[in-house]
């Protein structure tokens, strides 16, 4: 039962969590694209930290309970089908491309480190990055739905 739980529990979780990132890919960042620099560096300081409260807690729920729902069977001896781990992977990649990249240019569009003159260059980087997210949660979500609509639970 524990197993079911985490399983409709990912999928929720993933599904929020892949909804707000296609939000953000799809309305906030080509409105930050077609921002001045300086307003754009302006409100990044003050909306920034904000992303992060609602975006934090989100990938940290939509990246524990799909490892868990990944390894609980492992730990309780219970057989599962291997697919039922592919979300536990995608989204401890997704979290690693967040600390390999996105910490850093974040932090660089908070401080203004990345200067006027290489912000449209380091948005479009951004953006690409943040297709890449978008795309692997999209994969993890319909992979968590197939889990826990077609792989019979053993």
């Amino acid at each position: 039962m524990i197993i079911e739980i985490l399983q409709l529990s990912s999928c929720l979780a993933l599904g929020l969590l892949v909804g707000s990132l296609l939000t953000e890919a799809m309305i906030l960042v080509p409105h930050w694209r077609t921002m001045e620099p300086k307003e754009f560096l302006s409100l990044h300081h003050t909306l920034g930290p904000r992303l992060f409260m609602y975006f934090a807690p989100l990938t940290i729920l939509a990246t524990i309970i799909p490892v868990l729902s990944g390894v609980m069977p492992l730990i309780l001896g219970t057989s599962s089908h291997w697919i039922s781990r592919v979300p536990a992977i995608i989204t401890l990649i997704m979290l690693a491309i967040y600390f390999g990249y996105f910490k850093g240019a974040n932090e660089s569009f908070k401080s203004g480190t990345v200067g006027v003159e290489g912000l449209a260059e380091e948005l479009k980087k951004w953006a690409k990055w943040h297709w890449i997210r978008v795309i692997l949660g999209i994969v993890a979500f319909f992979t968590s739905l197939l889990v826990i609509l077609t792989i019979p639970n053993q």
